[in-house]
């Protein structure tokens, strides 16, 4: 079944190794988008109409524009045309977090859509300000209607990690082609037993994010 070949030399610590490169520009975007969604999220919701029609172009790039164009416009492209020495790490990170980044702030505008007026109303009777008022009862109720939403973006953006091979990374999806080509000879079915590891690491990685989801949500249900 080609699994002989992972106990070769070090080629499964390799796997492991691979994974905490993809997990690493992953996490770091996910944060970033996370933080930088809900506060763009927040300002477009306030209607001004300059931001919503910057944000709606933004929008529409990221949607319309593959990753794997945008990272080679960012690493490739600010390298020749600005003269800036990037990482491809950091170019990575810049792509996705600029995707998720977008792509939460829907979310979080979406979400705000839903929140009833009488929560806004109730909150200025109170003598909370705009910013008090989004900070302590309407954020608050957001994030919890945003969880199931958000698990599926962070889920699709660890996956989506395995494009930045593409720009010389060696993540795991790079290094199980790297193993193969290798023992190309020895291990004929070595793709099979490689690919199935690959998968079974990308499926320990997202499913605990998938049950903390479901945890929060039937602990906020009570």
């Amino acid at each position: 079944m080609g699994f002989d070949v992972l106990l070769k030399g070090n080629n499964l610590l390799r796997l492991l190794q691979g994974l905490e490169v993809a997990l690493k520009i992953s996490l770091l975007s996910v944060v970033i988008s996370l933080a930088g969604g809900v506060l763009l999220g927040v300002v477009v919701s306030l209607k001004n109409n300059v931001v919503n029609g910057v944000y709606r172009v933004y929008l529409e790039i990221v949607r319309i524009m593959p990753q794997l164009v945008l990272l080679f416009i960012v690493y490739f492209g600010t390298t020749k045309a600005m003269g800036i020495n990037l990482s491809a790490e950091a170019a990575s990170v810049i792509v996705f977090s600029f995707w998720g980044i977008a792509e939460m702030a829907d979310l979080v505008r979406g979400a705000l859509a839903g929140i009833p007026v009488i929560q806004y109303e109730a909150s200025y009777a109170l003598g909370l300000n705009r910013i008090q008022a989004y900070r302590f009862v309407i954020v608050p109720q957001i994030l919890r209607r945003m969880v199931p939403l958000s698990i599926n973006l962070i889920t699709r953006m660890i996956k989506t990690t395995s494009l930045v091979m593409m720009i010389g990374i060696v993540e795991v999806l790079k290094v199980g082609q790297q193993i193969i080509e290798a023992n190309r000879k020895t291990s004929p079915n070595g793709a099979f037993g490689v690919f199935a590891v690959v998968f079974l690491l990308y499926f320990l990685a997202c499913w605990p994010i998938s049950m903390l989801s479901k945890y929060l949500e039937k602990k906020w249900e009570n």
